[in-house]
């Protein structure tokens, strides 16, 4: 992996001239290692996006995202988007609001270190997530790291992108405080193979971390071809409320009204009027009825030590 590509997002997080000559130590940490990186700038929604595509065409050896989760998700519908796609390892040098895949795969979060990682990491064939609007298939998007429907995805739709830009997570968490007892946590139904429930929230993981602090699906595997699923039934904003701790624990698993399972495919489905919105690493989708399901083999990510070492449940 001598001709790589890096994309940079100076929205992403927190950037400036501090971001720019921590991009030049990263850049100079892989040419030691005898990578060569010609960095792009984006400058808007969807350039991300065009990059990767174009880097798949134009036969580059790595593609290296220095932003958040939302830049990594365009960046993997790029990719996924050309037929060349899966050939190219994705790389992450953790810029974002959340960096879930950072947490996931154990990146520091300074550059240079990350960069340290990525030079001795080696590729490895993932599934990705695919999600479809099925009244709007046109705008399905493939997701690396979680997808939900329900609170979340209301969350994200609704979010200040002004604030974000310049609060980072705690934007979400305005936004979520905001909501709870605005929101009416309206039911939906949730059908996969063995399963069909009601609830108020799903999550489809792909990865243990969530947002922030928190880790919902704590038995997901990046390298296994099945989401984690949690459901939760309840409609009380007070309920929500009390799940705060819990979740904080590590102890949500078990709890009343919370469901586990595992599955290659779900599909949400309204039971009323009222939208529900549906979100992919954080950025909005669409209103239900959508459909998450898995895609074996659908991108090469580039695992550093000791994410490696994980294996297939």
């Amino acid at each position: 992996m001598k001709n790589a590509l890096m994309i940079h997002n100076p929205r992403a997080g927190n950037g400036g001239s501090r971001r720019r000559r921590a991009l030049d130590e990263s850049r100079k940490v892989l040419h030691a290692a005898g990578i060569e990186t010609t960095l792009a700038e984006v400058s808007a929604p969807g350039d991300t996006s065009g990059l990767a595509r174009h880097a798949a065409s134009e036969g580059r050896d790595l593609l290296i995202v220095c932003g958040g989760d939302g830049t990594l998700n365009e960046a993997v519908n790029g990719l996924a988007a050309n037929p060349s796609g899966r050939q190219v390892p994705l790389a992450l040098l953790p810029g974002g609001t959340a960096n879930i895949l950072a947490k996931e795969l154990g990146l520091p979060w300074e550059f240079s270190r990350a960069a340290a990682r990525l030079a001795g990491a080696v590729p490895r064939t993932i599934a990705l997530g695919l999600a479809t609007p099925l009244e709007e298939p046109q705008k399905r998007r493939y997701f690396l790291c979680v997808a939900g429907a329900g609170p979340d995805g209301a969350i994200v739709h609704a979010v200040d992108l002004e604030l974000k830009g310049r609060a980072g997570i705690l934007a979400y968490w305005y936004e979520g405080a905001r909501q709870l007892f605005g929101y009416a946590f309206p039911k939906f139904r949730v059908r996969a193979a063995e399963h069909s429930l009601e609830a108020s929230l799903l999550i489809a993981g792909r990865t243990k971390h969530f947002g922030g602090p928190f880790q919902i699906t704590t038995e997901a595997n990046l390298f296994e071809d099945r989401f984690e699923c949690a459901a939760l039934e309840t409609q009380s904003a007070w309920r929500y409320l009390s799940y705060l701790p819990t979740l904080w624990l590590g102890r949500l698993r078990g709890a009343p009204g919370v469901h586990y399972w595992k599955a290659d495919s779900i599909v949400c489905e309204p039971l009323g009027l009222e939208p529900v919105y549906a979100q992919v690493d954080g950025e909005p989708l669409a209103r239900l009825p959508v459909e998450f399901r898995i895609v074996p083999g659908a991108l090469t990510l580039l695992v550093p030590q000791p994410a490696q070492k994980a294996r297939v449940a």
